[in-house]
């Protein structure tokens, strides 16, 4: 709640430093005889002339490990507060700030100047104005990393005498960020504020960072400072996503009452310190899409390291927990390779287009479905039941036909299947084996999501390229294939003991079909199975009648299941006190307390690897309570636009993701295999 009312609380520090900020000033006078810790100077750049804008400079030089702020200071501090005295006639402009700079305390990011620095102010001198002292009572917070004090001065306006080619305001004026020509758009969407930037292609950014303006976007959303901000170019606009986090303020607060705004202005920084350009956005329609830059997935990676990961990827997805399902298809086929040469070619090479047709299809969806609006990530098809149905299904036929009771022509892995059975094998292979993702995966699949369609599908095509290398290499290189067992009665032995992994397998998917639907929901699917089974080995039998019942009884039970679905609210069991993932919960806990935040689903067999291995046990839970550690978890089983969301910004196409948070660190993203004393380290790590 306290995070939650931070608004509120920085308003009535406002109040406080505006009433206060006299005696803090003599206070700090008389204890160290200097009047302000940020000493301040009042400049103009020339002579005033009539009917022309007079640049005037308010000079700040902060004391060695002091700061100032910049007009929105972030989660904490004050801006300044400048009241003018002007001849008649004379107008002040808003003042012009040069780039600040982040500074992360404890979990808060402020908006700060720690060296010298100048404001500037543009004065309107009317023709035939009045004349006298220009004179500005300025009120602005000084702040170390521990104390802060109001300070105040009372400044006159000085025309100094400056010899030609030294005039500071050169160099204060080169510290500005320009205002870009054309006008930004800007929406809020969900807990995002997404600004559409219009910017030159050719305009290097490097490390970019955007400073709002505004603290508040919507009505009940404030920016999330501390969080990570991702960034995409698309030609000659570089697209913003800004985290929000939900504001609740007590009835009758005088921030309260608000009006959404009309126009955000901001500065985005990127490049060396002090380099940026400053927007003025307007509401409109914020498309997503383009190539990621900056902190954000693909880091600027060129596309030729991005499809290297994607083939190392896919190569190594052969060996991860979530590849297990469609193990025993592999073994059947790969004992079968050693026939003949143009036969293991062949099927080689139509083992390869199946699984490239299968990672194109599923990519290919999946952009698609991005590009409508939709808030879907990899692996989004173990999250529709009804994929799930089929899949379930697919494996109990499978395991049926592995036992020997039919054989179907398609998936005939000993005897006769040829190309076809390794064309099938392919297309499930790669679409069984996707859900997860491993090393060197995520930054090619993060990448793939913001890329243009062309490239993107480059990727996904080498993801199914590096999955099925092993099989290619295999069909076209014959000392590899000589090492192969030669086909024998063997094989029959062989595919009866592979049932057993593919029965469990078939089993992990009726246990998901509960999860999803519910129990009457799994066992109707089940039934489904089994009658098609039953219809299968009565056709191979010659009992037509058996098997016509057969199949209208699993149409019957697969319409039932589709009837009966409905979600159940099942809460994952766990070791440790959890707390439902929200970008509001993440943002009130990790500004007072270290935050675990995993994003995990029961269809991904890595996630639940990790959660075995390394987070469900006695010594984290108790290294967790000892330090402190908030356990946050975020359930991808269903489709959670947020979840996505965040997933996306953080360079994420699916789960597993883990992520660390330290009120006084940066948050650390953590691999996506974890060792078992990992997590005890970094609880560890906190506790000093």
């Amino acid at each position: 709640m306290r995070a939650s009312l931070m608004a509120f609380y920085r308003y009535l520090l406002l109040v406080l430093a505006v009433a206060l900020a006299p005696a803090a000033a003599a206070q700090a006078q008389g204890v160290s005889g200097r009047a302000n810790n940020i000493a301040a100077d009042l400049v103009a750049e020339h002579q005033p002339v009539p009917g022309e804008t007079l640049m005037a400079a308010l000079v700040f030089r902060p004391a060695p490990g002091w700061h100032g702020y910049w007009s929105n200071p972030g989660d904490a501090g004050l801006g300044m507060r400048l009241d003018w005295q002007l001849p008649t006639g004379w107008q002040a402009g808003e003042p012009l700030y040069p780039v600040p700079h982040r500074l992360l305390i404890a979990g808060l990011m402020n908006h700060v100047y720690e060296g010298d620095y100048a404001v500037l102010v543009p004065l309107t001198v009317p023709a035939g104005g009045g004349a006298g002292p220009v004179t500005l009572a300025a009120q602005w917070l000084a702040c170390t990393d521990k104390v802060c004090v109001p300070e105040q001065a009372s400044l006159t306006l000085r025309f100094p005498d400056v010899a030609p080619g030294q005039n500071p305001f050169d160099t204060w004026r080169a510290a500005l960020p320009p205002l870009i020509d054309r006008t930004a758009t800007f929406e809020v969407e969900g807990d995002l504020l997404r600004i559409a930037i219009p910017l030159p292609a050719s305009m290097e950014l490097a490390d970019p960072h955007l400073f709002v303006g505004q603290d508040r976007v919507s009505a009940d959303r404030t920016v999330a400072y501390a969080r990570p901000q991702a960034f995409a170019r698309d030609g000659n606009v570089v697209t913003a996503d800004i985290p929000l986090k939900a504001l609740v303020l007590p009835a009758g607060s005088p921030l309260a009452q608000f009006t959404p705004p009309d126009r955000i202005e901001g500065i985005l920084a990127f490049g060396a310190e002090g380099e940026g350009i400053r927007f003025m956005a307007e509401p409109g329609n914020v498309t997503g899409g383009g190539r990621p830059i900056g902190v954000g997935p693909g880091d600027s990676a060129p596309l030729w390291s991005l499809l290297l990961a994607a083939l190392a990827g896919g190569l190594l997805l052969n060996l991860m927990p979530c590849v297990f399902p469609i193990l025993s298809l592999k073994a059947m086929t790969l004992a079968r390779a050693g026939e003949s040469a143009a036969g293991a070619k062949r099927e080689a090479l139509a083992y390869t287009a199946g699984v490239l047709l299968a990672c194109l299809a599923i990519g290919g969806l999946l952009l698609v479905l991005r590009a409508g609006g939709e808030q879907v990530g990899w692996a989004f098809q173990l999250q529709e039941p009804g994929v799930v149905a089929v899949l379930t299904g697919l494996a109990v036929l499978i395991t049926a036909n592995f036992l020997g009771l039919f054989e179907l022509p398609a998936l005939s892995f000993a005897g006769s299947g040829g190309a076809p059975s390794a064309f099938g094998t392919g297309l499930l292979a790669a679409f069984v084996a996707t859900p997860c993702t491993g090393p060197f995966m995520a930054a090619a699949l993060g990448a793939a999501l913001l890329l243009p369609p062309v490239e993107a599908m480059l990727l996904f095509a080498l993801l199914g390229l590096g999955l099925a290398l092993p099989f290619l290499l295999l069909g076209f290189v014959p000392a590899l294939r000589s090492r192969l067992p030669k086909p024998g009665k063997w094989m029959d032995t062989f595919r009866k003991v592979l049932a057993v992994p593919m029965g469990l397998t078939a089993l992990a998917l009726v246990w998901l079909c509960w999860r999803l639907g519910g129990a009457n929901f799994a066992l109707l699917v089940l039934g489904a199975a089994l009658a098609l089974i039953s219809a299968a080995w009565s056709r191979r039998k010659g009992l037509r009648a058996s098997a016509f019942g057969g199949l209208v009884a699993s149409g019957l039970l697969a319409v039932s299941a589709y009837q009966s679905f409905e979600r159940p609210a099942t809460e994952a069991q766990s070791v440790h006190d959890t707390v439902a993932f929200s970008e509001a919960a993440l943002a009130r806990e990790a500004a007072q307390k270290p935050v675990f935040l995993y994003f995990t689903a029961d269809w991904c067999l890595t996630c639940k690897v990790n959660e075995s291995v390394a987070i469900e046990r006695d010594e984290v839970r108790d290294a967790f309570r000892d330090a402190g550690v908030v356990v946050m978890r975020g359930d991808w089983t269903v489709r959670d636009e947020a979840i996505t969301r965040f997933l996306t910004s953080h360079g994420a196409a699916g789960v597993p993701l883990y992520l660390w948070y330290d009120p006084n660190r940066e948050p650390q993203q953590l691999p996506q295999v974890l060792t078992p004393d990992m997590l005890v380290e970094l609880a560890e790590g906190s506790e000093g």
